[in-house]
């Protein structure tokens, strides 16, 4: 397999903890995003949304959204299982990651933008922009886009994004009540798609982790375990220094 991914995209980190877990080979193809190289019809071909990441299967075909390729995953090499055995739990395992999508990301990609891509896509001339924004085939991603370009998010704006991003902490508090991980004693794709967002709250936010001891206590056994330190998941301002950002990582 292939994947095509950005270090500090939360939705690439998902696929290398769960290839990870899994231990599956891989061949790590890094995609510079602030290049847009998620642009190139190269890359729309194995994702049309035009984000990472994208998986190549061994037999050529292509996967994408994070949270199909790590079920993928877990159909194809069932140990560990990294998914609750009841099909409601399943279920409601599948809303929790959902929720992370549509509530977590959001925020996160304010404040991940701001400090990756921001500073690259404020430099670009007017026809360079427009010309970038044609390549964009989704208007959620050619506005989020344009918005860095011209038109910066204010301090209060970020603020506000962190803010948002915090509700995910009670909502994991809740869930941890029955147990080590997001769904009891077993580790599962909730807890993968989770880490991301729990990693960049503990650098921007860390003493919200004291009015959430669960989370908190979670957070240690999450980067205890090995496939932690195999996938990668650095502190994103050390890794961005580190590979001469901006533009190491999106979302």
């Amino acid at each position: 397999m292939k994947l095509f991914h950005g270090w500090l995209s939360s939705a690439s980190r998902r696929v290398r903890l769960c290839l990870a877990e899994k231990g599956i080979d891989y061949d790590s193809v890094p995609v510079d995003l602030a290049a847009q190289e998620q642009h190139t019809p190269a890359f729309l071909a194995m994702n049309p949304n035009g984000v990472v990441p994208a998986l190549v299967l061994d037999d050529g075909r292509f996967l994408h959204e994070s949270g199909t390729i790590c079920e993928y995953l877990d159909e194809i090499r069932p140990l560990p299982r990294l998914r609750p055995d009841d099909p409601y739990q399943r279920a409601v395992m599948r809303n929790f990651v959902r929720w992370t999508d549509e509530k977590a990301l959001p925020n996160l990609l304010v404040l991940n933008w701001s400090l990756a891509l921001q500073p690259v896509a404020a430099q670009w001339s007017d026809a360079t922009l427009a010309e970038r924004l044609a390549r964009i085939p989704t208007a959620e991603r050619r506005d989020a886009w344009l918005r860095i370009a011209r038109q910066p998010y204010t301090e209060a704006e970020k603020r506000r994004a962190l803010e948002a991003l915090l509700l995910l902490l009670p909502k994991m508090e809740a869930m941890l009540a029955d147990g080590d991980w997001l769904f009891g004693a077993r580790y599962t794709l909730a807890d993968i798609a989770a880490t991301p967002f729990i990693a960049r709250i503990a650098e921007l936010a860390p003493a919200a982790l004291t009015s959430a001891p669960a989370v908190a206590a979670w957070w240690q056994r999450a980067q205890a375990r090995p496939a932690f330190a195999q996938a990668r998941l650095e502190r994103f301002d050390i890794a961005l220094a580190r590979r001469g950002a901006p533009g190491a990582g999106d979302q």
